[in-house]
């Protein structure tokens, strides 16, 4: 939520990774219809997908296959009820299954599910509160227990106890909140082995308080789920991979011996019903995955090995290096396709034999200015007076968004956001040039100043606030220019070194303006118009500016019931809400970047994630 997501917030030197701290702030924020309700989701849409394309001659297979590539972060948990960083969920969707998964192309396609539910095919009923799903009999775990409904149910409910990132993806579900409150709170600080075990123990003696009334199962291949209220975007939560819609199998969590909350690490453990299994794992510095025989799903993997080391984020471009000596066969994968630096990418980019090599691909994350609106933080910026929303329309026209990206990004690791802060290539996103937010126009901004504070008094002291780093420090440094060239405004930057406390200073409203952003855990408008501008306007929620708009609430909480086909107008109507009111200044949405061997066939990412493994194959070289 990827949640993150993120609960994936788009914090770190535009790493198109999260943080775990940011995404951890991000949990429960918002409610519809009374219930506590997750990030989650991605609606089926086709979306900006690439792939490589080798340059071998023919199609041989080579005779090794064998995938390796780094990552620059070691694993925080592999547990799918409690997984939240991108770095995890990635390497996880090849081994863990849920019910459906997610296509290249972002389309939902069945997993373990026979079919994808809709009214059409009685999956559904008519009025959206309940859900029938069939299992493939053929599903089968890595250790080859077979898959039932038993499964499902523990896994959900699991998932539901255990109050992880992304517990809140089944929070429309009958019975959520009092398995929660049944579980109680996990502890805030030391190892939550007794909370953990807890629940284990409860599962196991199929304890009611801790089991979700609306999750049964009628027979072995058969799962029941009955909502709370109708739920337009829940089907893709509980699709998004490497979090608790993943299937998890009890046997090995609770076999003789095992530790409730680190049996992830333990290979033998780590069962799941993909088309990998973890082989090897040296903390720090390697993983090893191989594929599982006879494993049950298509299409049937190829590479039998991947090979991965776990490197420190500062060795990139040594890795770079490396890759063009033929010592990697990808650098990008497992959620790392922002961490090539931007001068190494022009280097490849020059190099005629090089560039060959490099997939651009842009990624779901919108970075922006958020103006505290809420708060009395926010000085002349502060409430919905005419001269507020002017002046921050003053500062917003006075900002050239294409020429930022191009100075700052080159036009590579970032585009100017025109198109509204919802991703260019997902659902909501209004194309190019549709934000009237993304204009420039410095004639009327200093109109507009003029007009609003024609002494200069109420923009005086001014500060923007980011989280340092790069490219962060140098986006403040030319907003900190235009403001003063097109505006005659200075505005002071505080750059806070610490992420976690500027995060914490954000939400709780303590800046003018800063500098925010959002990494999408699924494509559906919700996932935007909910966690960031919803029904919360404190700390409590993910709202940084303290909008706060009943119409909105309104519109909202009734988008979020119906299907996509009848809800997206509505979400339309929020961004002109949000637009009409100055709440953001949109800056660029970002790219990420792969090195590809030509001979690796299949590999490839989307706007969300890496192409599955099983889908890639070593071509002779």
């Amino acid at each position: 939520m990827r949640p993150a997501q993120e609960h994936r917030l788009n914090l770190g030197q535009d790493a198109l990774k999260p943080s775990r701290e940011d995404r951890a702030l991000r949990v429960n924020k918002f409610t519809i219809g009374g219930i506590g309700l997750g990030m989650l989701g991605l609606l089926t849409a086709a979306a900006c997908g690439s792939t490589s394309t080798p340059s071998t001659s023919s199609g041989t297979l080579a005779s090794s296959q064998v995938l390796h590539f780094p990552v620059f972060q070691d694993p925080g948990t592999w547990d799918p009820g409690e997984m939240d960083a991108e770095v995890d969920t990635e390497l996880m969707q090849n081994v863990f299954d849920n019910l459906w998964r997610f296509d290249d192309k972002l389309n939902i396609v069945p997993d373990i599910a026979t079919a994808v539910p809709t009214q059409a095919n009685g999956g559904i009923s008519a009025d959206g509160l309940t859900y029938t799903i069939h299992l493939n009999p053929a599903a089968k775990f890595s250790n080859q227990d077979a898959v039932t409904s038993k499964d499902v149910l523990y896994s959900w409910n699991r998932g539901a106890d255990l109050h992880g990132a992304y517990s809140s993806i089944l929070s429309a579900i009958n019975g959520y909140s009092a398995v929660q409150k049944a579980a109680g709170s996990p502890p805030t600080s030391g190892t939550p082995t007794t909370f953990q075990g807890n629940i284990e123990k409860q599962l196991a003696a199929n304890n009611p308080a801790f089991m979700m009334s609306g999750l049964t199962a009628p027979d072995a291949e058969t799962v029941q789920v009955k909502l709370s209220t109708a739920c337009g975007w829940c089907l893709t939560a509980w699709t998004l991979e490497g979090t608790v819609g993943a299937i998890v199998d009890e046997k090995a969590i609770n076999a003789p011996g095992v530790d409730p909350v680190t049996w992830w690490q333990t290979p033998a453990n780590l069962v799941g019903t993909g088309a990998y299994k973890l082989s090897a794992y040296v903390p720090k510095q390697s993983l090893q995955f191989t594929a599982v025989p006879n494993w049950w799903g298509t299409p049937k993997p190829t590479v039998k090995t991947i090979n991965i080391d776990i490197k420190d984020p500062s060795t990139v471009p040594t890795t770079v290096d490396a890759f063009f000596q033929k010592g990697y066969d990808i650098i990008g994968y497992g959620g790392d396709s922002g961490q090539i630096p931007l001068a190494n990418i022009l280097a490849v980019k020059a190099n005629s034999n090089e560039k060959a090599d490099l997939l651009t691909q842009p990624k779901g994350r919108t970075t922006w200015v958020s103006f505290s609106i809420g708060y009395p933080t926010g000085g002349p910026f502060q409430g919905e007076s005419a001269a507020a929303k002017g002046l921050r329309l003053a500062f917003d026209l006075a900002v050239d968004k294409n020429g930022l990206a191009t100075t700052v990004c080159h036009d590579l690791t970032c585009t100017a956001a025109t198109g509204g802060l919802i991703t260019s290539g997902l659902i909501g996103n209004g194309g190019p040039n549709s934000d009237p937010l993304a204009k420039f126009d410095k004639a009327k901004a200093k109109s507009l100043l003029a007009q609003y504070d024609p002494t200069g008094s109420l923009t005086k002291n001014l500060t923007y606030s980011y989280n340092a780093g790069s490219p962060n420090d140098q986006v403040a440094t030319y907003l900190q220019n235009e403001w003063q060239t097109n505006l005659g405004v200075h505005v002071n930057l505080n750059a806070v070194s610490d992420a976690s406390i500027f995060i914490s200073n954000r939400l709780s409203g303590k800046y003018q303006m800063d500098r925010d952003g959002w990494q999408f855990d699924y494509n559906h408008p919700q996932d935007w118009y909910d966690n960031l501008w919803g029904v919360y306007a404190s700390s409590a929620g993910a709202n940084t500016s303290g909008f706060d708009d009943p119409t909105y609430d309104t519109i909202l909480k009734q988008a979020d019931t119906e299907p996509l086909s009848t809800s997206l107008a509505q979400y339309n109507q929020l961004a002109t809400i949000l637009q009409n009111d100055v709440v953001y200044i949109p800056l660029y949405y970002s790219v990420g970047n792969f090195l590809i061997q030509p001979y690796v066939s299949g590999a490839g990412s989307n706007t969300a994630f890496d192409h599955y493994w099983n889908e890639i194959k070593i071509l002779a070289h």
